[in-house]
């Protein structure tokens, strides 16, 4: 292979990963700019030495590429209340780095066309996910209020007055006072008004949402 060819193959990994990059590093999301160029400059590294290196067979060096991101892309996902967060940015480092193998092998145009759909995903699929996030939003609330007969019920059915489906999580009563906890799925309007309502409400001494 051609020194000019290796140095094409290098730069075009590095502009792979600066592109998906910026999207990462302007949501200031864990791997960033700086990250993905050398998430796609590796694959694409370690895509060529397994050419030299292993003539015969030189998937099994560019095999274990997928072993190394699954720990890279374990690394960015965590889990926040009832949510698991960073699959995307995990996501985002698998494809990197199956770029980065292509441009390695010197798959230029499968490349191209799969960092231009990976920045469709990103990008303007986001909208799409807005407009899902206003028709259905899952939430936690914590409601702690005095203890009565009944008292979380009254609540349950607040939810079913503005249209919100809600699954009891837990109740705890200590003392006088008595909390609940749901998981609550609705349209953001919904549970803008519902919050509007729980406000306004003298009896809540705490409200968590």
């Amino acid at each position: 292979m051609p020194e000019s060819e290796i140095l094409l193959r290098l730069a075009a990994a590095c502009a792979i990963g600066g592109i998906i990059g910026f999207e990462r590093e302007y949501l200031s999301k864990s791997a960033g700019f700086r990250t993905l160029i050398l998430i796609c400059l590796g694959s694409c590294l370690f895509t060529i030495f397994s050419i030299f290196i292993a003539n015969n067979t030189p998937d099994r060096i560019a095999s274990n590429i997928v072993t190394g991101i699954g720990f890279l892309g374990a690394g960015v996902i965590f889990r926040e209340d009832n949510r698991v967060k960073g699959l995307t940015t995990a996501a985002t480092i698998w494809v990197t780095a199956a770029l980065g193998m292509g441009v390695g092998g010197g798959y230029y145009w499968p490349c191209i066309y799969g960092t231009i759909l990976s920045m469709i995903a990103l990008f303007l699929l986001t909208k799409l996910e807005d407009l899902i996030d206003l028709i259905n939003q899952n939430r936690n609330y914590k409601i702690v209020c005095h203890y009565k007969h009944e008292t979380l019920s009254k609540y349950e059915e607040m939810f079913r007055k503005h249209r919100l489906r809600f699954k009891r999580k837990k109740q705890t009563r200590k003392d006088e006072m008595i909390t609940g906890m749901w998981v609550v799925d609705g349209s953001e309007k919904n549970h803008d008004a519902f919050i509007r309502d729980i406000l306004k409400d003298e009896s809540v001494i705490e409200f968590e949402f």
